[in-house]
């Protein structure tokens, strides 16, 4: 299906009116898209505000001192027992307990951007050391995050740049800066590829540090996308930034991530966002605030065009119904659906969209599902999900399903689906409740966000 959308439509400010009002559903998107989902307290108290107050909350909040030294804490333990997947684990549970929502968001899309794989580079320190860059940088200058991933540690072992020496110079940082984290395929050519990797030559680890080795630097002259000079590594980054290319690439991938799996984003439609990116000098908080205030973000455009991932999809389930599970039996059935934090499946990082689907993974989407809201683990505020549920005074199956849908679904469950869980429900005991959450989360419409 072709859409034209205008973009001076799509990017003004939303004004919530009859058809599209500013209610509980539809914040209940805001915090599914710029985080992974909102409890009805929380939705409650956003209706209470103007959609603009609540998208410049989503970007102010932050972690206070006492979790962050749980969290460094908890990242400590695992970097002792060293062994990357406990580090899988952490993640796992800050996405769960973070007050910070939409910045843990934005570093999940970071993560896939610069995707960076601990089955290769195997140290924990190093792997938490560049979440931790990418979570301070989520909504920071992305001039400066190039620059900092381009010195990283970790991602100098993933793609080779750490051996990259002025007699051998190693291509693969100077491709994929080019291709997968700044202009996109067909922007550049061979010759700055072979360029750009002399500008990076003498950059290596020493100590898990970065450390510039001037011996192995070619410090002769290189011609990269029609600039001339002694270019250093720094240089190489910068001169990658300036293509007009850069500000529009990094917009799309924005606005495929936040907004639209399809139709993908046209120039036309990029374009002012592209610009006010580039004139704010590449700062990513203002292109945020634009996307989550816009017509088009609360637009059919927007709402249900998403296949959840699979972080999304559990995540977000657990966050809306205040539940808490093993993080580490967690993480290991996202990274078998599929999506292993800090192991992503190849430098291009994940593809998305309708890759998360198709009939193996459908089934592995609810078994999972079915382990996480069965297992003696998981607690739903701390209680039985019965419990849970008689607390908030929903105790008639209708009532149970209106509620979850509210929460869960971006899309309206079909009436015919809804009779049938009654039924489902309706002896209400713990067994049936439970049964009713898993059919509801094997719906189709529950895939989509």
């Amino acid at each position: 299906m072709n859409f034209v959308i205008d973009p001076t439509w799509a990017w003004s400010a939303f004004q919530p009116d009859q058809s599209t009002p500013w209610n509980m559903k539809s914040a209940s998107h805001l915090f599914r898209r710029a985080g992974f989902g909102a409890t009805l307290p929380q939705l409650e108290e956003a209706t209470r505000r103007t959609p603009a107050e609540v998208v410049s909350g989503l970007l102010d909040t932050q972690e206070p001192d006492s979790f962050l030294q749980q969290m460094n804490s908890l990242a400590q333990s695992a970097i002792a027992t060293g062994n990357v997947q406990q580090l899988s684990a952490v993640w796992a549970y800050r996405m769960l307990f973070t007050p910070a929502q939409l910045q843990e968001k934005t570093t999940l899309f970071w993560h896939g951007h610069f995707a960076t794989g601990a089955d290769k580079v195997t140290d924990p320190k190093l792997m938490r050391t560049q979440n931790e860059l990418l979570r301070k940088s989520a909504f920071g200058d992305f001039s400066s995050l190039l620059l900092e991933i381009s010195r990283d540690p970790a991602m100098l072992i993933y793609l080779d740049s750490a051996t990259n020496r002025k007699s051998h110079p190693n291509e693969n940082y100077a491709r994929e800066i080019m291709e997968l984290f700044c202009l996109g395929e067909g922007q550049y050519t061979e010759t700055d590829i072979r360029e750009l990797a002399r500008c990076f030559t003498g950059w290596e680890i020493r100590r898990g540090e970065f450390r510039f080795n001037r011996f192995q630097h070619d410090s002769g002259s290189k011609s990269i996308l029609g600039q001339e000079g002694d270019f250093s590594g720094e240089d190489g980054v910068r001169i990658v930034l300036e293509q007009k290319s850069a500000p529009e690439f990094i917009v799309s991938k924005l606005v495929r991530y936040f907004v639209m799996d399809e139709p993908a984003a046209d120039a036309d439609l990029i374009a002012p966002l592209a610009a006010e990116f580039r004139d704010s000098g590449m700062q990513i908080r203002p292109v945020l605030q634009r996307i989550f205030s816009s017509n088009l973000f609360y637009s059919a455009y927007s709402v249900g065009r998403k296949v959840r991932s699979p972080v999304e999809m559990a995540i977000g389930l657990l966050r809306c119904l205040e539940g808490t599970t093993n993080t580490f039996e967690l993480a290991e059935a996202m990274q078998t659906l599929g999506q292993g934090l800090l192991y992503p499946p190849s430098v291009k990082g994940w593809d998305g969209g309708r890759t998360w689907i198709n009939s193996s993974t459908l089934l592995s989407r609810s078994n999972l599902i079915r382990a996480l809201i069965t297992s003696d683990k998981t607690r739903f505020g701390k209680e039985s999900l019965q419990k849970y549920l008689s607390d908030l005074r929903l105790t008639k199956p209708r009532s149970v399903i209106d509620h979850l849908e509210l929460l869960l679904f971006a899309v309206a469950i079909p009436e015919a689906a809804k009779e049938k869980l009654e039924l489902l429900m309706k002896p209400g005991t713990s067994a049936s409740l439970t049964e009713g959450l898993h059919a509801l989360c094997t719906l189709p419409e529950f895939q989509l966000s």
